[in-house]
């Protein structure tokens, strides 16, 4: 994590830009500048993408400031040939459009582009904060209504909290519980 805040705050805000590429969500103020506001609800951002990409068992961690840096420079370099001036207030990636930062995207996720390996990670990430809520325990991002989880449908655990399923997802049971499984649903 960059030791000077200035520069997190942009490390930041470029992630923030690029997960809500990803899955977008409405703008958490009206001033907001990472997040669109492309879509309404809660999206990637608000799931804790960021959170999620700044857990050190991610993997991650320690190529966030030389991405957001590549980011950028994709940015301006996407704004120069569009002809757009960008606004030095926020980062570069951010000042784009809602549509440019899609499309540019869309083009670092290409088959045969050659930094893809590292964008996907990004990518998956912000879909893991938002459909798993990866960086949190289940129950815990169930009870604090974590949106990827409650926009699923994730069912809550029993009052046990454990999770049981009698009308089974497939609306049949296909099998018979072994009889050495412990309480706790663990096999012997």
């Amino acid at each position: 994590m960059p030791s000077d805040s200035a520069e997190h705050r942009r490390r930041t805000m470029t992630l923030e830009a690029f997960a809500d590429t990803i899955i977008p969500g409405e703008k958490r103020t009206p001033d907001d500048r990472a997040v669109a506001g492309a879509s309404t609800g809660q999206g990637a951002v608000a799931a804790g993408a960021i959170e999620l990409l700044e857990t050190p068992a991610a993997g991650l961690v320690d190529l966030l400031d030389g991405l957001t840096t590549v980011l950028n420079g994709h940015a301006t370099a996407r704004a120069a040939d569009l002809q757009t001036t960008l606004d030095p207030e926020v980062p570069p990636f951010v000042a784009l459009s809602f549509d440019d930062r899609t499309e540019l995207v869309g083009e670092l996720l290409a088959p045969g582009h050659p930094e893809k390996e590292a964008w996907v990670g990004l990518a998956l990430f912000s879909n893991m904060a938002f459909d798993t809520a990866a960086h949190m325990h289940t129950a815990d991002a169930l009870a604090a209504g974590h949106p990827g989880l409650a926009a699923t449908g994730f069912a809550p655990p029993d009052a046990d909290g454990l999770w049981r399923f009698p009308a089974y997802s497939y609306r049949r049971k296909f099998a018979e519980l072994h009889p050495d499984t412990t309480a706790s649903g663990s096999p012997a």
